[in-house]
This record gives C-alpha cells, sequence and structure tokens, in this order.
C-alpha cells in the first residue's frame, strides 16, 4: 500500500514538473507576442496562474516525501536520537491533521462553486471550481503521503529497537 501512495505522489509531482514546464512556455509566448508582435494573448496570464495553482499543490506531497520541508533545527543537536524521531512524528500528525481539516473545507468550497457556478471575471471565465479543485487534491494527497511516512517512520523505529 505503500508503494502505491509513493507512485501516486510521485505521479504528481512529474505532473506538476510538466505544469511548470508548460507554464514557462505560456509565458515565454505572451512576452514574444506582447513584445515582438505587440499582440497580447488573452489566455496565457490567466491560464498560467491556474496550472501554478495546480503544480504547486500537486507537488506538496513530494516535498514531504523527499524530507524537503523547512525544518527548525535549532535544538535538534541537544536532543537524542529517540527523541528527534517522536518529534519527526509528532510533526507528520500535525501534517496529516492541518492537511485532513483543509481537504474537508476546500471540497465544501468546490462544491459552492459548482452548485454557485461561479467563475472568474476574465474573458475566459473559467468556472471557479477547476482552480478551487487543487486545494483538496494537493491536501489530500499531502495528509496520505503524512500517514505513509508516519507508517515508514514507526516501522523503521521497530526495525532499528532492539
Amino acid at each position: 500500500m505503500l508503494r502505491i501512495i509513493d507512485s501516486i505522489t510521485r505521479a504528481a509531482a512529474l505532473l506538476a514538473a510538466w505544469l511548470f514546464f508548460t507554464i514557462g512556455l505560456m509565458v515565454t509566448w505572451e512576452v514574444i507576442m506582447r513584445k515582438i508582435f505587440n499582440a497580447p494573448t488573452i489566455w496565457a496570464d490567466e491560464l498560467s496562474r491556474l496550472l501554478l495553482v495546480w503544480a504547486v499543490y500537486l507537488a506538496a506531497a513530494e516535498v514531504l516525501k523527499r524530507r524537503k520541508l523547512i525544518t527548525v533545527e535549532l535544538f535538534e543537536h541537544l536532543l537524542n536520537k529517540k527523541a528527534i524521531r517522536y518529534f519527526d512524528l509528532l510533526a507528520l500528525l500535525v501534517i496529516f491533521i492541518f492537511s485532513a481539516v483543509v481537504t474537508w473545507y476546500g471540497l465544501g468550497t468546490v462544491r459552492d462553486a459548482i452548485e454557485l457556478g461561479r467563475k472568474t471575471s476574465s474573458i475566459l471565465a473559467i468556472p471557479k471550481w477547476v482552480t478551487e479543485s487543487s486545494i483538496p487534491a494537493g491536501f489530500g494527497l499531502l495528509a496520505i503521503q503524512a500517514v505513509a511516512e508516519g507508517i515508514k517512520a514507526i516501522c523503521r523505529r521497530k526495525e532499528v529497537s532492539p
């Protein structure tokens, strides 16, 4: 099961990387059209922002899996390895709880956007749920990855303990 979660997280991160690449192409296209041909697009700005939101949230679980989150190591040298492992589990628990709450409320926001038919106030008038869905999707994946990382940490502890 943990491998499946890691595989989903990796796939989401690869999609995020391709979204970032696409954003770069879109912005480059917009600059060329605006500065060279004096013909700005009506879609590049809004679509690049939409893709940016999705890319950031989709990449979050991979950042956790690789342990590349910002950490405070100010007092870590004062603690033994056992205490560090407990704090690591505590941090994963906090990430899980926060992510689960954001996912829950994010789903409500998406539901409201669909029911009310909210759209962006631009020429494209993209339905708001398209952007807002990134929040429960990204944080839901982050919550699941936090559980997986917690299980991995507990299993490593059992392997190390006598």
